[in-house]
């Protein structure tokens, strides 16, 4: 495996260890992304593999919750994985990185800390991009049935009669 300069200016390898040591996503091959733990892997049809590692990073970073797994965050991201979102997606993680270059960082997946990603994330926030994915991100992860019972939400009431029946007044916290 030759270790030599890519035209992008990192080496393979270079992006594993630093993926991997940022706890994040990692390239294996061309379009496909895994967990450094392998609990969920994906395939990109429209993105580099690094932008979909750098959303779903992204997506952890503006919505963080420890007891949440990454595969959820992945199928929150997928959707702008699509040649219609690919160019403005492309566009905005590259700013993304450039505001982490700018922070004195390699890339937004490099910085190591959270606390770093999350001003990096800060110095963006007005930028469409970073709304666009911010207001996708309400529905794409919130929405997932399979992430209600992590939050204790048991879903709609409506057709077993509704919240008044179903608990509405169980306020043991106050």
């Amino acid at each position: 495996m030759s270790d030599t300069k890519s035209p992008k200016g990192l080496t393979r390898r270079q992006l594993l260890s630093r993926a991997s040591a940022a706890g994040a996503s990692f390239v294996v091959g061309a379009g496909f992304l895994a967990a450094p733990n392998g609990a969920w892997a994906m395939t990109t049809d429209a993105l580099k593999p690094e932008t979909m590692a750098s959303l779903v990073q992204m997506a952890r970073d503006i919505y963080p919750h420890d007891q949440v797994g990454d595969e959820y965050y992945v199928i929150a991201v997928k959707g702008y994985d699509t040649v219609e979102a690919a160019p403005g997606i492309e566009e905005g993680i590259a700013k993304l990185n450039a505001a982490a270059q700018a922070a004195g960082h390699d890339s937004y997946l490099a910085a190591g800390w959270e606390r770093d990603r999350v001003d990096i994330l800060r110095s963006i926030e007005d930028d469409g991009f970073f709304q666009q994915i911010r207001g996708g991100l309400v529905t794409g992860l919130y929405n997932q049935k399979a992430v209600w019972p992590i939050f204790g939400y048991e879903g709609a009431s409506f057709e077993f009669g509704g919240y008044i029946e179903r608990g509405f007044d169980d306020i043991n916290w106050l």
